[in-house]
């Protein structure tokens, strides 16, 4: 008797565990059809093989997904509880719960670009009124629960018709074959660099698939190829968001000469650095706190290029679109020139494309090729019947390079505490910048009276040989830049409110392109002239990436870790971020996508 019991037993939980499966399988497959929302936001695939790896990626994660979910929360109450009214009113519960919480993923996912984490959750919650704007968020938990229980009551009554025709293992076999190809697929991808595929990385949550990196470095294969991170962000961009409605209503029009200096701190620009740069500071437009929009190369060009924050800077729609600061020029009749060296053409986007590209050959010396693209602007210049618009860039003092015999000035006593390889790279620095301050003379001296021109720095320069540090670093050191302006007509003046690069392309827009639409159609700045009325500046990339705000920054990475620093950057703050001004920050970065 006690051994019928016991077999009775377990033939109910066997049948139990048996409904748990195809109970998961089926909210496997209603988790498919909730991210179809994912794609939404994203774009859809636009050849075969983009929709083939979808097809299996979606079915293998979400099976994977709900079956955790499954053996996590439900399977060990099936052997506490083996008892099947309760067991199916739970996993009702469960399984609305879970997929709720998906719906909520896909609306965050929509607005912000990223999934839910504790970073998200804060932002999302500060912001719950705007994301869920209607009554659905009522209606639908009801309506999943409803078809839950239908279901679950459905499969237990015809399990064991179910069991008879033979398809469980089938149907977890083509699951599984799946979730491996997708895998398989992606390492491929991610070698080939197939951006139809590794384009959709991060669209669904808690998805991690296999990079040729990760694969190869488990089977012992050493790799120093740097893992790609596509992003996410949908590929419909709008940018200018409407048309530009431009006339240029100048008789004569000025050239205009960008002068772009990689590296160049803010708090150098003194009479023994740069005694040509600080005087012509002072005889024009200086701006005293101004920031650039990257602590890097790519992201701080972008910024002053483009006028957009860095988390547009992998996006698909920018892939083949020039800024329309420079479209517009080419379109008023300039003829556009950039002078750099040759490795300026590793910047991901086609942010040179409407420039005549001079440049300099490669060669072991920064400061050679600065002088020598100095010498084909002048001889540019020189040609040139119609207005120009010039992009000069200055690679030295990134690398602390001067040339052969340069006779630079003396060595000084830093006002910062520095260990004592940073005093070294301190004073070769300051080198590279007096030699780079003679540059500037130089092409200042010979230009037209009436020439617009600027002069700023790409980013500012920590003094550090180690890149990782440089790349995580926010600080104002490494982003606090110059920037002055001379205006001819106009005279000199201290601007001592914060400005930053996003500030230049409405300017030029506005004020010499004769642009009427509001700055926010093709821009994330405002004009120079007057201080931006927003609180708070976004400094860096979509990898990792700094809030400015009036006494802290606030370092996010991409996975939403974030540090709260106090406003020099000194000392680490133990307060929670303030989410206004970063829900604020993941709508600017979304705005320009088609909604």
């Amino acid at each position: 008797m006690v051994e019928r019991k016991k077999e009775m037993s377990r033939d109910r939980v066997s049948r139990l565990v048996s409904w748990g499966h195809w109970f998961a399988f089926f909210n496997g497959f209603l988790a498919m059809i909730v991210g179809v929302r994912y794609l939404d936001t994203v774009g859809y695939p636009e050849t075969w093989l983009g929709w083939g790896y979808l097809a299996i990626s979606t079915i293998g994660h979400f099976s994977f997904l709900a079956f955790i979910v499954y053996l996590v929360l439900i399977f060990p109450v099936t052997l506490l509880l083996p008892y099947s009214k309760i067991l199916r009113g739970y996993a009702a519960a469960v399984a609305t719960f879970s997929l709720c919480i998906l719906l909520y993923d896909t609306i965050i996912f929509d607005d912000y670009g990223l999934h839910l984490s504790p970073f998200v959750f804060d932002l999302a919650w500060a912001d719950l009124n705007a994301l869920l704007r209607a009554t659905s968020y009522i209606i639908t938990p009801l309506g999943i629960i409803a078809i839950e229980l239908i279901a679950a009551n459905f499969l237990w009554k015809r399990i064991e018709k179910i069991h008879k025709v033979h398809c469980g293992n089938k149907v977890v076999a083509f699951v599984g074959l799946c979730f491996i190809s997708s895998h398989i697929i992606h390492v491929w991808a991610d070698a080939a660099d197939i951006k139809e595929i590794t384009r959709l990385d991060d669209t669904y949550p808690l998805s991690y698939p296999a990079t040729a990196r990760s694969f190869m470095e488990s089977h012992g294969i050493d790799s120093s190829k740097q893992s790609r991170h596509s992003s996410s962000l949908r590929s419909s961009l709008i940018y200018p968001h409407r048309p530009l409605q431009c006339t240029n209503t100048n008789e004569t029009k000025p050239n205009v000469l960008l002068l772009t200096i990689d590296s160049l701190r803010a708090d150098m620009v003194d009479d023994k650095t740069m005694p040509f740069l600080s005087q012509y500071g002072d005889n024009n437009q200086k701006f005293n706190h101004h920031l650039s929009g990257g602590n890097q190369f790519n992201s701080g060009m972008f910024s002053l290029l483009y006028g957009l924050q860095g988390s547009y800077i992998n996006s698909s729609g920018l892939s083949q679109t020039s800024p329309v600061m420079t479209q517009t020029f080419k379109q008023q009749g300039y003829q556009l020139g950039l002078f750099s060296g040759e490795n300026i053409n590793k910047m991901p986007q086609a942010i040179f494309d409407d420039f005549e590209q001079v440049l300099s050959a490669h060669n072991n010396s920064d400061a050679a090729q600065d002088i020598q693209s100095i010498t084909q602007f002048q001889g540019w210049q020189s040609e040139q019947k119609a207005p120009w618009f010039g992009l000069i860039n200055l690679k030295a003092p990134d690398s602390y390079d001067t040339p052969i015999g340069f006779l630079g000035i003396e060595t000084v006593q830093s006002e910062q505490k520095l260990k004592p390889a940073q005093r070294v790279l301190f004073n070769q620095y300051r080198q590279s910048l007096n030699f780079i301050d003679q540059q500037i003379e130089k092409v200042i001296s010979s230009l037209p009276k009436e020439t617009f021109v600027i002069i700023t720095g790409v980013s500012g320069k920590l003094f550090t040989s180690n890149p990782n540090e440089a790349r995580s670093n926010i600080s104002p050191a490494n982003v606090q830049v110059p920037l002055i302006i001379h205006w001819p007509q106009v005279p000199a003046k201290n601007i001592n409110y914060r400005t930053s690069h996003y500030g230049l392309v409405p300017t030029l827009m506005t004020q010499l392109l004769g642009c009427t639409n509001a700055t926010t159609d093709y821009s994330a700045g405002r004009s120079l002239i007057e201080p931006d009325a927003e609180s708070w500046i976004y400094v860096g990339d979509n990898r990792i990436f700094g809030i400015y705000q009036k006494s802290e920054i606030t370092v996010i990475d991409r996975h939403g870790k974030y540090r709260i620093y106090d406003e020099n950057y000194e000392q680490r703050l133990r307060k929670k971020m303030s989410a206004p001004e970063l829900v604020e920050v993941m709508r600017e970065g979304r705005r320009l996508y088609n909604h």
